[in-house]
């Protein structure tokens, strides 16, 4: 199930504070009304439905006819309609997967994903990927997966790229990411300490500072996004014109047409003493 956050509910109170305000915390869980996400076809088995003198009926069978819920209520799902193409359920997650550092699931899913379809766009051999931790913005839920979670997990418009680096060049974009903090990578495995970079092998072996490497990343990270600056000493850049969230999309459509649903592992490719 989807993992959902915390709100904070002002309440104010008549007698026994001094500033007449506290706090309660509340989990947006749906306990009080049952309300979950809904996909293009479950609206009111999702949101519930909206009687004709205009009070709200939950998912749970609980009535609200005063206060703003009514209100809140008949323009979400008066929205419904025009968000029914970004609900389409495009595949399944066995489990709900967040990003986090030094790596993660889903990191480790976008960023080799990023390198395979990098590679098969491009048809040239890449042994590494780089993206950005904050290019992905929300989680994978359990479940169903909708195409606006996809849209909302990887939002920016960066183009998938391809440069040449040589062993020198990417020593120095490993040390980069090294000191100003893990980034998502594939096809390499690296340990920092204290900001520095202790060790990094690509393929299993020592980056060899004379031999060519091709790197998959977007181009946010070719000059500074991030602090990362993939592009510098690059012999070669081929841009894809394909979108980090197009390419997911597409992926991720393909796995379900195979049958197969979303599922990864952590690998212990990025160590942080």
């Amino acid at each position: 199930m989807k993992k959902l956050p915390l709100i904070l509910v002002p309440l104010c109170l008549l007698a026994g504070c001094k500033t007449g305000i506290t706090w309660e915390k509340h989990r947006i869980d749906g306990h009080i009304t049952g309300v979950t996400a809904p996909s293009s076809d479950n609206v009111a088995q999702a949101l519930g439905t909206i009687l004709e003198d205009g009070s709200y009926v939950a998912p749970s069978g609980k009535v609200f006819t005063d206060g703003s819920t009514p209100a809140v209520a008949m323009a979400l799902i008066g929205a419904q309609p025009a968000m029914a193409d970004v609900k389409e359920v495009i595949a399944f997650s066995t489990r709900f997967m967040s990003k986090s550092s030094p790596e993660s699931e889903l990191s480790n899913f976008a960023v080799d994903l990023v390198r395979e379809e990098t590679a098969r766009l491009t048809g040239l051999h890449t042994e590494v990927a780089v993206i950005n931790f904050g290019g992905i913005r929300t989680d994978m839920p359990e479940g169903d997966v909708l195409l606006d979670d996809v849209r909302s997990m990887f939002p920016f418009h960066n183009n998938l790229v391809w440069v040449e680096l040589k062993g020198d060049a990417l020593m120095r974009l490993m040390e980069e990411i090294a000191q100003y903090g893990p980034q998502c990578i594939s096809g390499a495995r690296m340990v920092i300490s204290d900001g520095r970079l202790e060790s990094v092998e690509v393929g299993g072996e020592p980056i060899n500072p004379k031999k060519k490497y091709g790197v998959a990343t977007v181009d946010f990270l070719l000059d500074g996004g991030d602090n990362i600056h993939v592009g510098q000493g690059a012999g070669k850049l081929i841009d894809t014109g394909v979108t980090i969230g197009s390419a997911v999309e597409g992926y991720i459509r393909h796995l379900t047409s195979e049958g197969k649903a979303i599922e990864y592992k952590t690998d212990g490719r990025v160590i942080v003493k």
